[in-house]
C-alpha cells in the first residue's frame, strides 16, 4: 500500500490522467540532442524535467554541468533509516523526427490513439521519466527508500562528458540498486529484464590504388580497382551463410526470451521471401555473438558514375560485441583479419574508431528478487530476460564507478514501439504498468 487503504495499482490508475498530459508537455518539446551548442528545445525539456521532479516531492534537485555536454538533472531524497537507496536513470533528449511525411500525426504534437501516445521521444525516453514521476507521486513523494536521480540530455549522441563522470565521483551516483530505465518489454504484455547489453567497436578500412581515376576501356582489366578491393574485403568478413567469418569474436547460445523468425521479420520489414542473416538461434545473433554491418562506404554515384577505374576507396564498420568481450580486443581482431586479407595481393589500411563497453549483469541479488516480484504484480505474469544489440555507454561507466549496485535495464517501451522511426509510441497500459511495478519496487526492496 502507497497510503492507507490505497494499494499502489490503485493509485497510479487515479494518477494517469495527469501524468498522460505531462508525458505530452515533454512530447511537444523537440529536445532533438546536438554536439554543438546545447539547443534551447533542449534546456526547454530540461527545466520541465526538473519542475516535474520537484512535483513529485524531489526536493534537492540540481544541475550537473559537464564540458560540452547537455545539462544532466540530479536530485536526491534521503532514505529512510536502514533503507537501501535506488538510482532512477533516464534522459530527455530524442532523436530527430525525420522524414515528417512518413507520420500518421506530427512528430511532436503528441496525439493520443488506439491506447497510445504517438510522438517522438514518447517511448524513448520521455515515457520512463514520466515513469519515475509516477512511481514517486504513488508514494506521495516519500518513497520507503532513498532515491537517487540521473537524467540526461545526450544519451541518443554518446553522452559526452558524463560517460567519464561516474569513476571520478563515485559516492554522487552509490546506490544499492540502479534502475536503467532506457529498455522495455519484448513485445506488449511480457514484462522484460535486459540482463546484457552488446559492446560496439568502429572500424575503418581504406585503399589507393592509383594516383588518379583511370580510363576503364584502356585500363580496367590490368590496373588495380580500389572499389573492388575494398568489396572484396567487405565480402570476406561473413561466410555463405552470413555469420561473421572473423575469429576470435565471442558468441554463445541465448538462452533468454527472444523474438520468433516471423516476428523478427516483421518488425525489421525484411522484404518478403528473403533469408536473415546467418545460422544458430536468433538471440545469439543479435545480442550474445557478434555482428558487422558496413554502415558507409565511398562510391561513385550511379547518376554521375564516368567509365573509370578507382583509385581509392574506403569503408566504415560498425562491429557489436558480445556482451562479455573487451570491444579493444574484438576491434583488434577485425582489423588484424582485415589487414591479412591482402585481396589480389593489395594490402589494405586499417584504423580503429570509437569503442564503448558491453554490459553483462548477475540477477540473483535482493534487488532482483523485488523486481522481478514488483513486475509479476504489475502484470500479471513473470518477467522474462532479453539482451539488446544497443549500446549504453553510462551502464558500463556505473558499474565501473559502483560495481557493488545492482544495475536493472527495463522501461515502457516495447518492441513495437518504433523507437527512432515515424510513429513512434507508447501503450498507456504498458506505461501504467512500467510505473505501478517501479513503486511496488520500492516497498519490496525496503522490505516493507
Amino acid at each position: 500500500m502507497s497510503e492507507a487503504g490505497v494499494s499502489i495499482p490503485e493509485k497510479v490508475r487515479a494518477l494517469m490522467p495527469e501524468l498522460v498530459s505531462d508525458l505530452g508537455r515533454l512530447v511537444r518539446i523537440p529536445s532533438i540532442a546536438s554536439l554543438d551548442e546545447v539547443p534551447a528545445p533542449v534546456l526547454e525539456a530540461h527545466d520541465l524535467v526538473v519542475e516535474l521532479l520537484r512535483g513529485a516531492g524531489v526536493d534537492e534537485v540540481e544541475t550537473l554541468s559537464l564540458p560540452d555536454t547537455a545539462p544532466v538533472v540530479v536530485g536526491s531524497i534521503p532514505a529512510p533509516e536502514g533503507a537501501p537507496t535506488v538510482l532512477l536513470y533516464a534522459h530527455y533528449d530524442v532523436v530527430p523526427a525525420g522524414d515528417e511525411s512518413l507520420w500518421s500525426s506530427p512528430p511532436f504534437e503528441p496525439t493520443e490513439r488506439d491506447g497510445a501516445v504517438f510522438g517522438r521521444g514518447s517511448s524513448d525516453c520521455k515515457a520512463n521519466v514520466i515513469a519515475h514521476v509516477g512511481a514517486l507521486r504513488a508514494w506521495g513523494g516519500r518513497p520507503p527508500v532513498g532515491i537517487k536521480i540521473l537524467i540526461e540530455g545526450q544519451e541518443e549522441i554518446g553522452g559526452g562528458s558524463l560517460n567519464a563522470y561516474p569513476q571520478s565521483d563515485p559516492d554522487a551516483f552509490r546506490a544499492d540498486a540502479m534502475l536503467i530505465s532506457d529498455m522495455g518489454s519484448v513485445r506488449p504484455g511480457v514484462p522484460t529484464l535486459t540482463v546484457a547489453l552488446r559492446g560496439m567497436a568502429q572500424v575503418r578500412v581504406e585503399v589507393t590504388t592509383l594516383a588518379g581515376a583511370k580510363h576503364s576501356g584502356q585500363y580496367g582489366g590490368a590496373a588495380p580497382d580500389a572499389l573492388i578491393v575494398i568489396l572484396h574485403a567487405l565480402a570476406r568478413l561473413h561466410d555463405e551463410n552470413g555469420d561473421v567469418a572473423v575469429p576470435g569474436l565471442l558468441r554463445e547460445a541465448w538462452t533468454g526470451a527472444t523474438f520468433d523468425d516471423e516476428e523478427f521479420r516483421a518488425l525489421a520489414e525484411v522484404e518478403p521471401g528473403l533469408p536473415l542473416f546467418g545460422t544458430g538461434d536468433l538471440g545469439s545473433r543479435l545480442w550474445s555473438g557478434p555482428a558487422i554491418t558496413v554502415t558507409g562506404i565511398d562510391v561513385p554515384s550511379v547518376d554521375d558514375a564516368l567509365n573509370a577505374v578507382s583509385p581509392y576507396a574506403r569503408a566504415s564498420l560498425n562491429v557489436r560485441v558480445h556482451p562479455a568481450q573487451d570491444p579493444a580486443e574484438a576491434q583488434a581482431a577485425v582489423m588484424e583479419y582485415l589487414r591479412n586479407l591482402r585481396p589480389f595481393g593489395i594490402e589494405l589500411e586499417v584504423e580503429a574508431g570509437a569503442i564503448g563497453q558491453g554490459f553483462a549483469t548477475g540477477t540473483s541479488g535482493p534487488a532482483y528478487t523485488a523486481v522481478r516480484a514488483a513486475m509479476e504484480t504489475a502484470w500479471g505474469t513473470p518477467a522474462v530476460n532479453a539482451a539488446t544489440g544497443g549500446s549504453i555507454p553510462l551502464v558500463a561507466a556505473l558499474h565501473e564507478a559502483v560495481p557493488e549496485a545492482e544495475i536493472m535495464l527495463l522501461g515502457a517501451s516495447d518492441g513495437y514501439s518504433n523507437i527512432h522511426a515515424p510513429d513512434e509510441r507508447v501503450l498507456l497500459d504498458e506505461l501504467e504498468k512500467s510505473i505501478v511495478a517501479e513503486a511496488e519496487f520500492f516497498r519490496l526492496f525496503a522490505g516493507r
